[in-house]
């Protein structure tokens, strides 16, 4: 969301308010969802008056959804029992899909923002979004900068890091995602699971026979793995463990897995 002044750069409204631009957007994939739909519930209503199961389910929720839609509501708010989910997701409703606001602010307002960036948050708060704050000039500047320059640069401008790491973080946490590292000789991987994965799942996700075969976990959380530099490091220091089945995958976390063939 654009949320800095510049006569430079003009706005299709002509006034700067994130806020107005978010409802247009959010308007507009409202009234595409809505098209859809309404095109699609018919033969849902066809086939759930002839007795099938499924398509009488699928009805049911799209009918929850138009409800909400022509009440000018996003169908993210409609109330979807868990077994309903992987249905309510088949229905590939624009307006459904979690929210990250991106708030665009001047190179002033990197690291705290501006009146027009709290205005994004306070809306994201009250709708269970989230909103990150960056300034794409400084992120274009600093893209090509080596990288000792690029960490003089943001702690001259007061930032910690990119903004663009903020903004894949906050991806990760919204979709409720983390990481999970590989580290060999030659290369470290990084591998994406969803939260509450369980190492047999997350070691097929490398390859589908180290899930057949699972045997265990070498683990090491990647703290530790940094602070003693290395595998070895963390053995000697007690902080290498081993996890069976059960074990759910930390973020972060740093892993071997071992495998019957």
């Amino acid at each position: 969301m654009r949320c800095f002044e510049d006569s430079d750069i003009t706005h299709v409204e002509g006034k700067i308010s994130p806020i107005d631009d978010i409802e247009t957007i959010e308007t507009e994939l409202m009234l595409a969802d809505l098209e859809s739909l309404e095109k699609r519930v018919v033969a849902w209503e066809k086939k759930a008056k002839g007795g099938d199961k499924e398509a009488k389910e699928i009805f049911d929720l799209a009918g929850r959804c138009l409800a909400l839609l022509r009440e000018g509501k996003p169908a993210r708010l409609t109330q979807v029992k868990p077994e309903e989910q992987k249905l309510f997701n088949g229905l590939g409703l624009l307006s459904s899909k979690p929210v990250l606001y991106v708030c665009n602010v001047e190179e002033a307002a990197a690291a705290s923002g501006n009146n027009f960036s709290k205005a994004v948050e306070t809306r994201a708060a009250a709708e269970d979004a989230v909103a990150v704050i960056v300034s794409a000039k400084i992120e274009s500047e600093i893209a090509v900068l080596a990288e000792e320059e690029r960490k003089d640069y943001l702690e001259a401008v007061g930032l910690a890091e990119p903004g663009l790491n903020r903004v894949i973080r906050a991806g990760y946490g919204l979709l409720r995602l983390i990481t999970f590292f590989t580290v060999g000789p030659k290369e470290a991987r990084a591998w994406t699971v969803a939260q509450g994965t369980r190492a047999p799942q997350a070691a097929g996700v490398i390859h589908t026979d180290f899930e057949k075969g699972f045997i265990r976990a070498e683990t090491i959380a990647y703290a530790d793995f940094a602070a003693f530099k290395g595998e070895a490091g963390a053995r000697e220091a007690g902080k290498f463990r081993l996890e069976g089945k059960d074990y759910i995958v930390e973020d972060g976390d740093v892993l071997h897995f071992r495998f019957a063939t």
